[in-house]
């Protein structure tokens, strides 16, 4: 029977990550953010002192890299070469550096043959920048989130706070949020795109459940 795959695509600090969770939890699916597997990727390529803007190594360092998701206590784990590195991916260098490594093909074949695989195997909500577009071109449904580059400085500065990840400035913040969005719209593989069937929902003014909500009631039209 064929798996229902939910893509929810959108900048950085538009809040994929909290709305796919709690989508993915109200529906009983796996949620899948793609986001932490290149992530790990910079990890890696940071540990060995590789430059994340390197193409030549990088396509070496993803030859033989081992980048896998588990779920603990329904939380999604991250996997690299067997260490679990869920808390070491998230500094804000890590999150710079992932853009910058996602930007190179091989890197991202190499993380889309595991989406899928995951995709083809379960009922599952996954969020990135490309999934509607790329990873997941048949999705069920397909959401593109947005907000303003205020409100998405300011929710990651807040979600940087709270996990007790001092940033300099929200101000320092926006500044890293419009060298993500630049590097991932304009890198020449797979960019951050609107899929053409995807809903644009700007949660800049929206709590967590009205968006969630929204969702929710978007699955279930699609679904009749």
């Amino acid at each position: 029977m064929k798996k229902v795959n939910i893509a929810i695509d959108g900048p950085a600090g538009a809040g994929k990550s909290t709305i796919a969770r709690t989508v993915s939890e109200t529906l009983g699916f796996i949620y899948l953010d793609t986001g932490a597997m290149y992530r790990a990727v910079a990890l890696k390529a940071i540990r060995q002192g590789i430059n994340t803007r390197d193409l030549n190594a990088l396509s070496e360092l993803v030859k033989n890299i081992d980048v896998r998701i588990f779920y603990a206590a329904n939380e999604q784990r991250v996997l690299l070469d067997n260490e679990d590195v869920t808390c070491e991916i998230r500094t804000p260098e890590i999150s710079i550096a992932a853009s910058d490594v996602a930007a190179v093909p091989e890197v991202r074949i190499k993380m889309v043959e595991l989406q899928r695989d995951i995709a083809k195997a379960n009922d599952v909500v996954m969020d990135g920048r490309d999934i509607g577009s790329y990873v997941l071109p048949d999705a069920d449904v397909k959401i593109y989130l947005t907000a303003t580059v205020e409100a998405r400085a300011l929710r990651r500065f807040n979600e940087q706070a709270d996990k007790g990840i001092k940033a300099a400035s929200i101000e320092e913040v926006m500044k890293d949020i419009e060298y993500r969005d630049r590097n991932d719209s304009t890198r020449e593989f797979a960019p951050l795109v609107k899929a053409g069937d995807a809903v644009e929902i700007d949660t800049t003014h929206m709590s967590v459940r009205e968006v969630v909500n929204k969702i929710i009631s978007l699955i279930k039209e699609q679904s009749t």
